[in-house]
């Protein structure tokens, strides 16, 4: 019995389109018509068929699959099976992590509505960051960009960071600050990146710790968290640095997007009773 490529596609549930190119990577060569230029598979070319079905599901390419079926040692096949285990465990390893940054992103989401606007003392997070934008410019080296383009290609593990001067945050006009990204020590090793300069290293510290908001387009400055700095003024607190926080996410509401940052200003207790 010989099946045209359409009957061959339903059997199959694959298309058309897949079949032929099964044929010209040589995988599969079906029989052509005397007379006209149908293809014409019968059993055999199923069963061939399937058994590229079966390495297909594997994640094998197309490419592999059509060297895959001339290979006539078992041994060859089990090292290419070897090999396959080894990037499904990589593929594992990075959804196990992709799924850890869901679970907290999740928790970001549900602390930017409880410390909205509340200030508390904590220890900051221990990170490493790089800064490339200073306000309204970015600066563009050669070596900046090659790490801004490495990192960003590790979002979403990567966070977009702030950072404000203690002199911005102290003066009443001040309006600089400058942006970047920051990542978690707990994940430099895991994905196994440099620190070495322009990264830096920000250890964990003593900080006043919130979450604030800024909705629309270049409305984003140092006086967005001026009630911190109010707050250590009425609480006896010192502030011995600069601001950093990161994006916690951004959300449409009214009329424009409004960003959450949790940011952690490093504090010097005068008062260790201080709450």
């Amino acid at each position: 019995m010989q099946y045209k490529i359409g009957d061959v596609a339903k059997i199959l549930g694959i298309s058309p389109d897949l079949l032929r190119y099964y044929e010209k990577k040589g995988v599969v060569m079906p029989m052509k018509g005397k007379h006209n230029d149908y293809r014409y598979y019968d059993f055999w070319d199923i069963n061939f068929l399937l058994d590229c079905l079966w390495f297909k599901n594997f994640g094998f390419s197309i490419d592999q699959i059509a060297d895959m079926v001339k290979i006539p040692s078992s041994d060859e096949l089990n090292d290419l099976f070897l090999k396959k285990e080894d990037e499904l465990q990589a593929t594992i390893a990075r959804c196990e992590l992709l799924l850890r940054r869901s679970e907290e992103y999740r928790r970001d989401l549900q602390l930017s509505k409880e410390l909205l606007g509340v200030c508390e003392i904590v220890e900051s997070p221990e990170y490493i960051r790089y800064l490339n934008r200073y306000t309204d410019t970015y600066r563009n080296s050669p070596t900046l960009q090659k790490l801004s383009h490495d990192w960003l290609g590790l979002m979403p593990f990567t966070h977009r960071c702030f950072e404000i001067e203690k002199d911005d945050l102290l003066d009443q006009g001040g309006k600089d600050y400058a942006w970047g990204l920051s990542l978690g020590m707990e994940y430099v090793k895991l994905l196994n990146v440099s620190t070495a300069p322009p990264v830096v290293h920000i250890p964990a510290q003593k900080s006043l710790h919130s979450v604030f908001t800024n909705t629309g387009k270049g409305n984003f400055s140092p006086q967005l968290i001026r009630y911190m700095v109010d707050y250590c003024g009425t609480h006896g607190l010192t502030i011995c640095g600069p601001a950093r926080g990161n994006l916690l996410c951004s959300v449409a509401e009214g009329d424009g997007l409004t960003g959450y940052f949790e940011v952690w200003i490093p504090i010097e207790e005068a008062n260790q009773d201080v709450k």
